[in-house]
């Protein structure tokens, strides 16, 4: 690997993701109603801002574009996906448990050796992952101290037996 002479500082990490969808109505029933993020502002009727936990804002979406605005056709550059994440297993598995209770669309399902990850699309056909991340003392390191992401099929049965106990 090439050594990187300006490194960004460590501490730095991603505040927040600002999509345009086409409605307004439709994407809160995913955000705020299905996965539980507050509205914490709005600006008229073309843009709200959502968190969690009091932050100012970890989702903004918005109509700027034009009310029903259309998603790029497959095979364009743009958004893959983002990603949420769960602060541990038990609530990745109790937003999983959620999902197939409404029988939500879920997309996929991986264990990447990091974290393990369930991911879903919103509305407006953006790929949204949820995850949690293992312990840094569980990661796959190879000899020469690499990190060794795979993709593996998630255990679905394990991640839920999370919440066994208490519903």
């Amino acid at each position: 690997m090439a050594t990187i002479k300006n490194k960004i500082h460590p501490e730095v990490r991603i505040g927040h993701v600002h999509l345009t969808v086409s409605n307004l109505s439709r994407s809160l029933k995913f955000y705020r109603d299905l996965l539980g993020f507050e509205i914490t502002s709005t600006y008229e009727n073309s843009a709200v801002f959502l968190s969690a936990g009091g932050y100012h804002q970890h989702i903004a979406l918005n109509t700027w574009q034009g009310k029903e605005a259309t998603p790029p056709p497959p095979g364009h550059t743009g958004l893959y996906h983002f990603a949420i994440l769960f602060p541990d297993r038990k609530e990745l598995a109790r937003m999983l448990k959620r999902l197939y209770e409404i029988n939500y669309s879920i997309e996929g399902a991986s264990d990447n050796g990091v974290s393990e990850s369930v991911y879903v699309t919103d509305p407006d056909g953006n790929v949204v992952e949820l995850y949690s991340d293992r312990s840094l003392d569980q990661w796959p390191i190879d000899e020469e101290g690499h990190l060794q992401i795979t993709t593996k099929p998630l255990d679905i049965l394990s991640l839920l037996s999370e919440i066994d106990n208490d519903g």
